[in-house]
């Protein structure tokens, strides 16, 4: 069984969620040859106080 782990940060809308699912799980039907049942991804969404760039936390980034 694929397994997509995908870290984003947070904000995306659930219509784009599940239009990623769907995208992400044809590209690996197509490539690995499997069915879409066995694919499963996990989605975690990410504040911006989670993440740092550069030693700078995101959010701080537009301070």
């Amino acid at each position: 069984m694929p397994n997509v782990v995908i870290d984003f940060l947070a904000g995306r809308s659930i219509e784009q969620k599940r239009e990623m699912a769907k995208r992400v799980t044809q590209a690996i039907v197509e490539t690995l040859n499997c069915p879409p049942e066995a694919v499963q991804i996990v989605m975690h969404e990410i504040s911006t106080d989670q993440i740092a760039n550069g030693g700078v936390l995101r959010c701080d980034n537009s301070k």
